[in-house]
This record gives C-alpha cells, sequence and structure tokens, in this order.
C-alpha cells in the first residue's frame, strides 16, 4: 500500500491499495470515533458493484449508514441533485461530528463534497474514488461543485475532504473507455511537469497501478499545496481542459471528461507550437503516447465554437483567459491570453 499526505488547509491522508474498502470502517475510527452517522453517496453503477462492501465496513465499525443514490452520469451532476441530497442530509440528522462518504468516481465525489461543504455550513466528508480519473485527480485537492446548463462544475467550494482511500481493486470491474478516461489524466501529469512519469508510462499501466496513481497524486498533492484557492500554480492541473471542457459542451457530453481533455491537450499542444511558444516535436510524441492508451486525438468542432464553448468556463477572468501550454517534453507554463483572440489561437491546433 501507498500513502501520501497531503498539508492544505485540512492535513489528510490518500491512502492506495487493494481491499481499503473492506477495511475502511477500522481506518475511520481513528477520524470518527464512533458512534457517528454517515451518509454513504453513491451512482446507481457503483452502489451495486461497491456498495455493500463499504457500508458492511462501516456498520461493523460501529458506524450508523444512509444511503443516497443517484443515476450515473454527468447528467446528474445538477443543482437538483444536489438539493436533494441536502433533503437526504437533513433527514438522517447528520450534525457536525458526522460525515458524508462519497464512492464512486468524480460526479459522485464532486457532488458529495460539495453537499458536505455546505450542509450546516459544512460537515466532513471522505472521498472512496472508484475510477481511475478519480483516483489520481478529483478526489484530491478540495475542489467541489456541480454543473449548470452553460458550463461544468460552474457552482462549487472549495472543501478538503478528511482522507482519500483508492481501492485498487475497482479498477477491475472498470470498463476499458472509462479506464482510458482516467489514463488521459495520468499522462496530462506527465506533460505538465514529470518527465519521469512518460517514461513510466512506456511500460503496461497494469504493471505498476499503486505506483503510478501514488506519483500523480504526488504531484497533485505539490501544486495544490503551493496554490490550494488556484490562484497560480495550480492552475497547471487544466492542461487540456480549456478546449477538453469546450468539447464537452459541445458534445452534449457524449464525449467523456477524459476523452475531451486527451482532445484538448493535443489542441493546445499543437496551438502552442504553432504560436512559436513549444518545441516542435512534443505534438507527435503526446499523440503517439495518447493513442497508445486508447484515447481520442482527432478534435470534431471548428476553432470559433471551441471559443464561444470555452468563453463560458469560470477560467475566464474578465477579458482574459489563462492557458495552460507545454513547452517541451515533461514542462508546461501559464500563458494569459485576450479572450477575443482564442478562436485564433485555437485555429493553430486544428
Amino acid at each position: 500500500m501507498k500513502e501520501i499526505t497531503v498539508k492544505a488547509s485540512k492535513t489528510y491522508r490518500v491512502q492506495i491499495g487493494a481491499g481499503l474498502l473492506c477495511a475502511a470502517g477500522e481506518k475511520l475510527r481513528e477520524l470518527f470515533p464512533t458512534p457517528r452517522r454517515v451518509m454513504v453517496v453513491s451512482d446507481d453503477t457503483v452502489r451495486a458493484l461497491w456498495g455493500d462492501r463499504l457500508i458492511a465496513s462501516l456498520e461493523a465499525a460501529g458506524y450508523t449508514v444512509y444511503e443516497f443514490v443517484f443515476p450515473h452520469g454527468e447528467a446528474s451532476k445538477t443543482a437538483g441533485t444536489i438539493v436533494s441530497l441536502w433533503e437526504a442530509l437533513a433527514k438522517a440528522n447528520l450534525t457536525r461530528t458526522d460525515f458524508v462518504a462519497a464512492l464512486g468516481g468524480g460526479v459522485v465525489g464532486d457532488m458529495a463534497g460539495f453537499a458536505a461543504a455546505t450542509f450546516l455550513r459544512g460537515i466532513p466528508f471522505v472521498q472512496f474514488p472508484t475510477t481511475l480519473l478519480a483516483m489520481v485527480d478529483s478526489s484530491v485537492g478540495g475542489k467541489t461543485g456541480a454543473d449548470l446548463a452553460i458550463g461544468k462544475n460552474l457552482i462549487g467550494a472549495f472543501h478538503q475532504p478528511s482522507a482519500v482511500f483508492c481501492d485498487t481493486d475497482t479498477l477491475g470491474t472498470l470498463p476499458t473507455p472509462i479506464f482510458a478516461d482516467g489514463c488521459a489524466e495520468v499522462i496530462k501529469y506527465g506533460y505538465i511537469n514529470d518527465p519521469t512519469l512518460l517514461t513510466m508510462l512506456q511500460k503496461p499501466f497494469a504493471d505498476t497501478p499503486e505506483e503510478i496513481i501514488a506519483r500523480c497524486v504526488s504531484d497533485k498533492r505539490d501544486l495544490v499545496e503551493a496554490d490550494e484557492r488556484d490562484t497560480g500554480a495550480r492552475q497547471l492541473l487544466n492542461l487540456g481542459h480549456t478546449a477538453g471542457h469546450a468539447v464537452e459542451a459541445l458534445s452534449n457530453f457524449s464525449i467523456s471528461h477524459g476523452s475531451a481533455v486527451a482532445i484538448g491537450m493535443l489542441v493546445m499542444a499543437k496551438a502552442a507550437v504553432s504560436a512559436g511558444l513549444c518545441e516542435a516535436d512534443l505534438p507527435a510524441h503526446m499523440e503517439s503516447m495518447l493513442k497508445a492508451y486508447h484515447l481520442p486525438t482527432a478534435c470534431p468542432y471548428g476553432a470559433e465554437a471551441l471559443a464561444k464553448a470555452a468563453l463560458s468556463d469560470k477560467k475566464r477572468k474578465g477579458g482574459s483567459i489563462t492557458l495552460v501550454l507545454p513547452d517541451k517534453i515533461g514542462s508546461s507554463r501559464l500563458y494569459p491570453l485576450a479572450a477575443d483572440a482564442l478562436a485564433a489561437f485555437f485555429a493553430g491546433g486544428l
């Protein structure tokens, strides 16, 4: 098992290994001595696969367990679902000494975390990510929220978890496209600032899953500790996301988050080369890496449409938007750009 400590506004441990759902109850007693109430939040797919295991562990440790289950998918990541979850927390009489347990992927973790951040002005929550994407990205760092019709994650709050348990057993039940989604975020860390990770990814992921997940979490930990509120260095984690969120929105979320990020990374890499801001060999290297992990590389939308969608994103600040651009293999930087120049910039990457 691997363990990483995150020292943000709250200090917590991220544990990575097999069998953590079965051990969850006993491990949580260190943080939350029983008796306590806990609301397990999950979607219908994950609940059927892993819910019984987690609930049995919590109940055996002496917790009183309640459940909130919603239909899987990005379409459920709405204010309406959040309101229903708030109501469930209230009906279960959770107090500030109780906690929420998020069992699932990024949609589950983001919404459970946001509900915990805002219910009673803040109660604790614990992350049990069950997808690779959630393990290496959304479960760590305290960003929580939900979508609005106009864009992703436009409502939310910073609320650090009390603990994160990445049970690698759950990766075995992921459909191939969902696993590939997570690989996009793994690859992203390599191009941000970790060329060693890109070398590690030349070998099959399955050879060292704990090691690769732990390396990604450590990379994110370093950026979160340096810039918890996302005003500077942490924005590097948005590599591929400005164009990627636009691709998601334009597809009405038929293109998954990881696939959209993969497309977005390559668009930005090619655009950076066109603008003279990136070494010319990087896009081919990135495209080869993405294809090796069964990720798409072709963008189905034009520059004007991408720019219009991207400028509705929360990353825009007044008349400018901060892009994340790779400059060489294993290195990226922040690049402010006037909003009205974004379409032309995107055109250089298509």
